[in-house]
């Protein structure tokens, strides 16, 4: 198996575990929060998916589909257009609401769809390019996708975690 595949196959394992944790859910599920610090399933899906477009578009030196493919004004979000999430306060997290589970998994399936024809389009040697200078040692193409892999990995679990419990309420 070639190393752009096992990516490929990685990005599908996500893709899987976002759909079980978000389909057949409600709006007042998708945005509950366990508590008033707690994120919500809005939030952990529409994080990790302006995490892997923001990401894998930069690396792959394409436009992110939150904004080419008009997402950011379907969302319609209280916040700075080309956030991603990352150090989001619990207000700013309960700020990303959605009415429903179409809006999330459009989004993310549409940003899926991206990083899979960028992957699957890369020979081994790629993944060794160095794509950001600012760590010691740089990180390449290939640490790069395994690092988006892995938070995708770790949100999509906390949001499958917290359906769970909203489900045993």
């Amino acid at each position: 198996m070639k190393a752009t595949e096992v990516l490929a196959d990685g990005f599908g394992r996500v893709r899987e575990v976002v759909h079980e944790a978000v389909e057949g859910l409600t709006a007042e599920q998708l945005n509950a929060r366990l508590d008033a610090e707690a994120n919500p399933i809005a939030w952990l899906v529409w994080h990790l998916t302006r995490v892997q477009d923001d990401h894998v578009a930069e690396v792959a030196g394409l436009e992110q589909v939150w904004r080419a493919g008009g997402w950011a004004e379907r969302f319609a979000l209280p916040l700075p257009v080309d956030g991603i999430g990352y150090g989001h306060t619990a207000a700013e997290a309960g700020a990303v609401r959605v009415d429903s589970p179409e809006l999330l998994l459009g989004y993310y399936d549409a940003v899926h769809e991206q990083s899979l024809r960028f992957v699957r389009g890369l020979a081994a040697a790629d993944l060794e390019r160095i794509v950001d200078e600012r760590w010691d040692p740089p990180v390449s193409l290939g640490v790069r996708l395994v690092s988006v892999l892995t938070d995708d990995l770790q949100h999509a679990g906390q949001a499958a975690y917290v359906r769970g419990l909203l489900e045993r309420r």
